[in-house]
């Protein structure tokens, strides 16, 4: 599963956005630094070194958050773990809007591997020589970067690639067959990299393979229900304000004081076993929150359209 702000640090807040560290990058920073150890003349640099893949790491998951906003969709929180970064990223349920926020991530490092090959170039035949120890940080934060492109293009669920490869196929087999076919895929890479991780003695890449195959599982039931949703009537003369998709008809929502399923749009902001009222409604397509007569579009004669609105406690999937 994603990593969450449970046991993270809050760091800072950028443009609107949180910066969480977990602690278990501090353990991780331990381990990485002493076994690099003989890589420089004191650990200092092996420190900066460590730094560095932090830096590079934060940058990337800021490509997501901030494609996604550009799109229209919601990102306001990066997580910092061990096993890397998840920026938490909502764009709008279109393939377009999600390609684009899954991409741009990938495309930092793409920016970022240029200026660093040149400096290693030229450190290779002039400077590097009369600062070694600088050279070498710089080599290894060109490595650094690119190995996480390539890592995170592996078209494994839920890798950037194996999300890229979805958003394609969105475009040709639709929202929900297009994450089931990339979950299987992910299944798939898992094997091989269990494989390759017992192969190579490799804890990290066990681990990694663990956490794929926790959100590949995760994944597949979110396309069971994507394809089940599918099938649901929706209701006319509504349309959720931010994605503009019209709500699914039926009892899908459920009341936090009774626990009893009532349809919201039907009711018009009032639980009919309890009679309680809520100030916004859900969307089960992008996750968003609005206020009922937000979402009407044009429903003469609806009663209660002028009056309170409701929330479905009930939570819905994001992506």
């Amino acid at each position: 599963m994603l990593p969450t702000r449970q046991g993270s640090i809050r760091l800072f807040r950028l443009g609107g956005i949180d910066v969480y560290l977990h602690w278990w990058w501090f353990i991780a920073a331990v381990y990485e630094i002493s076994n690099r150890r003989g890589g420089y003349s004191s650990l200092a640099w092996n420190f900066l070194e460590y730094l560095s893949l932090f830096c590079v790491i934060l940058m990337h998951e800021f490509g997501h958050a901030l494609a996604c906003r550009q799109v229209g969709g919601k990102a306001d929180q990066i997580v910092l773990w061990p096993l890397g970064g998840v920026a938490y990223v909502s764009p709008p349920p279109r393939p377009g809007a999600t390609l684009w926020s899954i991409a741009a991530g990938p495309l930092v490092n793409v920016i970022l591997a240029p200026p660093l090959t040149l400096l290693v170039v030229l450190g290779a035949t002039g400077w590097g020589n009369e600062l070694p120890n600088a050279y070498a940080l710089i080599r290894a934060i060109c490595f650094i970067n690119y190995g996480l492109l390539i890592f995170n293009l592996l078209p494994i669920y839920p890798l950037d690639g194996g999300q890229i490869v979805r958003a394609l196929l969105w475009f040709a087999i639709g929202r929900a067959r297009s994450l089931m076919v990339t979950t299987v895929i992910g299944f798939i890479g898992v094997a091989g990299l269990a494989i390759f991780a017992v192969a190579m003695k490799s804890f990290w890449i066990g681990l990694i393979a663990v956490f794929i195959l926790l959100n590949c599982w995760r994944g597949l039931l979110q396309a069971r229900m994507l394809a089940r949703a599918a099938k649901l009537p929706r209701r006319q003369g509504f349309a959720c304000p931010a994605c503009k998709e019209p709500p699914f008809r039926g009892a899908l929502w459920r009341c936090s004081k009774c626990s009893k399923a009532f349809d919201t749009f039907e009711s018009m902001a009032t639980c009919p076993h309890c009679g309680t009222q809520f100030p916004v409604t859900q969307c089960f397509e992008c996750g968003r929150a609005n206020p009922i007569h937000d979402w009407l579009v044009a429903a003469p004669g609806v009663p209660g359209a002028e009056g309170n609105v409701v929330q479905p406690p009930m939570d819905t999937n994001k992506q």
